[in-house]
Formats: C-alpha cells, sequence, structure tokens
C-alpha cells in the first residue's frame, strides 16, 4: 500500500510540475481540481431510460470535463433491496456499463467501477450504521413510500440502504455529489453523518456539497404526475435509450396532453405538454423559452412528433454505440475490473483509518 500511495503522490507532484510549466493559472487550476472530487452511483437497472440520461448520465459527461477527480459506479449492492434474478442482474450491470460507456463516460477521465468490487463500502456502511438512529432513517420520505407499498415485507435494507449511499460518498472523501430533488434529504444525512463522525473522532471527512441537476425529473408520458421509471407497468409510459424509432414515435404519440392544442410551458396547469417541452429542450440544447416560440402555431398532435424525431436523433449514435459494446463482454468486464481496482486504490486507505478512529485493531 505505501508503494501505492507513493505511485500517486508522484503521479499528483508531476502533474502540478506540468500545469507550472503552462503558467500559474494552470498550476493553480491543478490545485483547485485535486481538493474536488465528485462520486455517484447508478443501479444497474438494464439499459438506462430517458430520464436517467437527461437527469442523470448527461450531467456526469459534463462534470468529467469539469472536474480533476470522478467516481462513477455502478452500485449493484442497492439493487438487491428489491428481488433479482441472478442471471438478469449480471447482464444488467454490463448493459449499464455499455450505456454509460457510450453515452460518454471516459475511463480515461473518470473512475467507472462495481460497488461489490470494492468491499470497503460495506465495512463503512456497518460503522455508519452504528452512528444513525432508527427513527431517523424511518422519517425518510423514501422509506415511507417504499414502505406503504411493501406493508407486510419491509425489507430491512430498504431501510438502511441510504446508509450505505453515504458509505459509497465518504469512502472517497468526496467533497460534491450530482443529485435529483428525490436525493436532497438522503444527501442532509450523508452531511449529517460526516459532521457527526468529525465531531466524536477528529476531522477526516469533508462535508460533500450537492450539485443539483438543472434538468427536473423527467414525467412519465402517461401520467405526467409521476416521475419516468423503468419499473412503470405500463409500457407506453417511459422511453429507453435502445428503443427503435418506431416504439418511441409510438410512445410519444400516446403520450398524455390535454384538450389544448397550443404548445405551452405550465408545469402546474399542462403538466403532460410541458413535460414534452422540458424533454425537447433537454435533447436539442434549447432554452424552454426557444421551444416554445419555435413551435408557435403548431398543435400538440404535431408536436410529439416533433419531440420523438429530437429524441431519435439524440439516440441513435448512443444505441449504435451501446449494442457495437455489447458485443465485446471481455471488455465491459476489463472497464469494471480496471475501475474497480483503482477505486480499491483509493478506498483502502481511508477505510483503514476509519478503523484505526473507531478503535479496531
Amino acid at each position: 500500500m505505501m508503494a501505492l500511495r507513493s505511485t500517486r503522490k508522484a503521479r499528483e507532484c508531476w502533474s502540478f510540475i506540468r500545469a507550472l510549466h503552462k503558467g500559474p493559472a494552470a498550476a493553480s487550476a491543478c490545485q483547485k481540481d485535486a481538493m474536488r472530487r465528485v462520486f455517484s452511483g447508478i443501479q444497474p437497472t438494464g439499459i438506462p431510460h430517458l430520464g436517467n440520461y437527461l437527469g442523470a448520465i448527461n450531467n456526469w459527461v459534463r462534470l468529467q470535463e469539469e472536474h480533476g477527480s470522478m467516481l462513477y459506479s455502478i452500485v449493484d449492492l442497492h439493487s438487491i433491496t428489491v428481488p433479482q434474478d441472478p442471471a438478469i442482474l449480471r447482464q444488467s450491470i454490463l448493459d449499464m456499463t455499455a450505456a454509460l460507456l457510450a453515452c460518454g463516460i471516459n475511463p480515461e477521465k473518470s473512475i467507472l467501477f462495481q460497488q461489490s468490487q470494492v468491499s470497503e463500502h460495506i465495512q463503512l456502511s456497518w460503522i455508519l450504521t452504528c452512528m444513525v438512529s432508527l427513527p431517523r432513517l424511518q422519517h425518510l420520505h423514501q422509506w415511507k413510500a417504499k414502505a406503504a407499498t411493501q406493508e407486510h415485507k419491509r425489507i430491512v435494507g430498504l431501510l438502511t440502504y441510504p446508509v450505505l449511499q453515504a458509505a459509497d460518498i465518504l469512502l472517497y472523501k468526496s467533497t460534491h455529489v450530482p443529485v435529483g430533488e428525490d436525493q436532497v434529504q438522503h444527501m442532509e444525512l450523508v452531511q449529517d453523518l460526516a459532521r457527526g463522525f468529525n465531531k466524536k473522532y477528529g476531522e477526516f471527512f469533508p462535508v460533500p456539497k450537492s450539485i443539483l441537476t438543472s434538468m427536473k425529473k423527467v414525467k412519465s408520458l402517461r401520467d405526467p404526475s409521476v416521475k419516468m421509471s423503468k419499473s412503470d407497468p405500463d409500457k407506453l409510459a417511459t422511453v429507453r435509450i435502445t428503443d427503435s424509432q418506431e416504439e418511441i414515435v409510438q410512445k410519444f404519440r400516446k403520450a398524455v396532453t390535454d384538450f389544448t392544442s397550443e404548445v405551452t410551458y405550465d408545469p402546474d396547469s399542462r403538466r403532460g405538454v410541458s413535460n414534452l417541452v422540458a424533454i425537447h429542450a433537454a435533447v436539442t440544447g434549447l432554452s424552454v423559452e426557444e421551444v416554445v416560440r419555435h413551435s408557435a402555431g403548431m398543435d400538440t398532435a404535431h408536436y410529439k412528433l416533433v419531440v420523438a424525431d429530437a429524441v431519435i436523433e439524440k439516440f441513435a449514435p448512443i444505441k449504435s454505440e451501446i449494442e457495437k459494446l455489447k458485443m465485446d463482454k471481455g471488455h465491459l468486464e476489463k472497464v469494471l475490473r480496471v475501475g474497480s481496482v483503482k477505486a480499491k486504490e483509493l478506498a483502502y486507505p481511508v477505510c483503514q483509518e476509519v478503523k484505526k478512529l473507531v478503535g479496531f485493531l
């Protein structure tokens, strides 16, 4: 491990020296990036949908160009809080890896790894679990919502997974975490656990800050009062990255709007049309105002097809790359294996220090 630390320090020193040759501004930027570490995770539930792409993955691709240290984890430990078929789960991990690479995640710029391959996640999770109260976890709104649907079979993992989520983040001394609006409460738990640990054992963990995504949750095409979800029983509600052109057109054609044919953006009173406008703006890079202005005089029936065409154009190269990557299982496994080694190189010394602080031999 001393060799690994020395190697890492040497790399950091050489990066800083190279930056000095480029001038003081570059050196300052190098130092600034070295202090910022971004972590985020995604469950391996197969191919991502439009909401995953716009709400998280697209943001990840942008962030890897802005920050010096990025970790993106396929959080397979989180996925087993609901029943999983082992064979399907294994394939889903590879499918998600292919999708992330196809969307633009670059293993040369980011550490892309499989959560379960770094055992320190579980070790830190248990230590943090022993620092949080039961009422605090029961107060989290996602637990309340999920427990309500599993009244007779409430899985303990559903209750404690926010603590594992905290361990995922703190294990790498992450400084920033991209989150959606539904994850703000969980981030507050992460911050409280970091502060609680620091108060008890001395300053150790950075208190990570949220990077709120500018994209609001993409809504279901069939029920714009709820977010788009892979588990939606209505197959027309969710657009997947690998859907065919015909499937995408059909889903947008059947999208729920209202009885007003004009294209406007008013999320409070016109949820369905506003969801289409938000999607259109996100995939084209236009502002909502520009989309509405360009759609003046167009009825919603025609507009649905315009949005469908924009989504098809956006996803076409991604879909093609996913299909190519899925044909090379060995490459996908190697990406995860190399990423996990890099992640463990960061995680191991942190976990060892935590155990020492807690009092373990």
